[in-house]
């Protein structure tokens, strides 16, 4: 990698296939290449790239590609898709490609899309596209404009990806080492147009945190996966490794990502009560709600591997079990009280998310659940501000606490009963999901005993730490 020659090429912010066609077919900007991307089924960052002169054709025409390639796409018997990339998608790499001859060099940008079949029609399959089916039932069910959506992605630094070893021993916000690899991720995003709010170490050893500003929720997710690939690249270019396993360590926290939400209609935030003791309105009320109803059914979209529930234990500052408040951490959701009062800051923080899940599905999933809530206008229970890990099973009983699934099994179980999930991924995703949920259960169970029912397995690192 060198650093461009055109500094002032803006990384993103384009507004139409003809000032995308202008920056990238400008021989000034040796742009000579396009990355197509779009997420798997598991939400997994899958692309191929095409010249820079076929870019006209592919906003056109779009791009075919085989689809029985790609995880939990279709069946080879109709494998044929094509890929159409959405010109305001456009960010480009924060640098230049350099050949082994001098003067070959060149610079690459990175286009989203709608994956369609060949007579045109929307892909069922498309995690995006499932996301923008929620998106539009929001605006015309519930005249929700936008729903914005602030993640908190934390990841582990390791020496590779099969050493789970941590390289520090810092907690949160102290000691620690690769503040300046976080630092140089965050410069390289900001090139590409994505904003962060700050980053720190996190409560384990090797752990890291780097908060991006909210966005409206199908750029985020787009933004997500570009963190994520960002995050890995960084590392890479360091001789190290950055996973999103959700627990490659014992008796440390896992990775969490706890996402900040809230309903907005034009200028005004739905969430915020100015006379609410929580600034919440009866709405946030009922989307709270229904999170916390439709909890368990949505748990193995939200935390999508094995992995993901050996960090949902008691202990690590988890949200094992089904309540809210304002101060509480161990709750499922947590009212967030950093400028109380002010309606642009008002939201909710979601807890139970890891950052490695298909973000499309989560998001949609989650919205699904809140706008359910307030469809069938679900009362919020009181909040709770006490450690609930600390309470008795009695007292727990008493405040009729639930808990989450304690293993992929029993969500997948809960997923095959829930008519929210059907409704929200379509069939085809929705069967092929649990389908594929099935096989990893049924592997990790012939390889791993019982006494790792909570603690993490060789195994885990093994098949986890290199994909995620």
């Amino acid at each position: 990698m060198v650093e461009p020659t055109n500094p002032n090429l803006k990384g993103a912010g384009y507004k139409d296939e003809s000032e995308v066609l202008e920056t990238v077919l400008d021989k000034n900007n040796r742009i000579e290449f396009l990355r197509v991307v779009f997420p798997d089924i598991l939400g997994r960052m899958m692309s191929f790239t095409i010249p820079s002169y076929e870019l006209e054709d592919a906003f056109r025409n779009g791009k075919g590609f085989d689809g029985s390639s790609v995880e939990g796409f279709v069946r080879i018997e109709e494998s044929d898709l094509v890929i159409k990339p959405d010109p305001r998608t456009l960010r480009l790499l924060p640098w230049e490609y350099k050949g082994f001859h001098e003067g070959v060099r060149w610079r690459e940008g990175i286009l989203f899309g709608d994956i369609l079949k060949p007579d045109g029609s929307p892909y069922e399959g498309d995690s995006r596209f499932i996301l923008k089916k929620v998106l539009e039932r929001g605006r015309k069910e519930f005249d929700v404009d936008d729903i914005k959506v602030g993640p908190e992605l934390e990841f582990f630094i390791f020496p590779g990806a099969d050493d789970a070893r941590p390289l520090d021993d810092g907690g949160y916000f102290f000691g620690g080492l690769h503040g300046g690899i976080r630092k140089e991720i965050q410069l390289l995003l900001n090139r590409m147009g994505i904003d962060s709010e700050y980053d720190h170490h996190e409560v384990a050893n090797g752990q890291h945190e780097i908060d991006l500003r909210y966005l409206s929720a199908l750029e985020m997710a787009d933004v997500g996966m570009l963190f994520r690939y960002m995050v890995k690249k960084v590392c890479r270019m360091h001789g190290l490794y950055a996973t999103f396993m959700p627990k490659p360590l014992n008796d440390q926290n896992g990775s969490g990502m706890h996402v900040h939400q809230s309903l907005w209609r034009g200028e005004k935030n739905l969430f915020f009560d100015p006379q609410n003791e929580y600034h919440l309105s009866p709405t946030a009320g009922n989307y709270i709600a229904g999170l916390m109803m439709y909890s368990g059914e949505i748990a193995p979209v939200l935390c999508q591997w094995v992995n993901s529930f050996k960090r949902l234990i008691e202990g690590y500052e988890a949200p094992v079990y089904i309540a809210w408040g304002q101060k509480n951490r161990s709750a499922y959701v947590r009212v967030p009280e950093y400028l109380p009062g002010k309606e642009r800051a008002t939201r909710i923080e979601l807890r139970s998310p890891d950052p490695s899940c298909n973000l499309y599905l989560a998001f949609a999933t989650m919205f699904t659940a809140g706008l359910k809530g307030i469809q069938d206008n679900l009362a919020l229970p009181d909040p709770l501000e006490e450690n609930i890990y600390h309470m008795s099973s009695s007292r727990q009983k008493q405040f009729r606490i639930k808990t989450l699934p304690r293993n992929l099994e029993e969500a997948i179980r809960l997923m095959k009963k829930s008519e929210l999930l059907r409704g929200t991924l379509g069939e085809h995703v929705f069967h092929t999901f649990i389908a594929n949920k099935q096989l990893e259960i049924e592997e990790y169970n012939r390889n791993v005993s019982g006494e790792f029912d909570k603690r993490v397995s060789d195994y885990e690192i093994r098949r986890y730490m290199p994909v995620l």
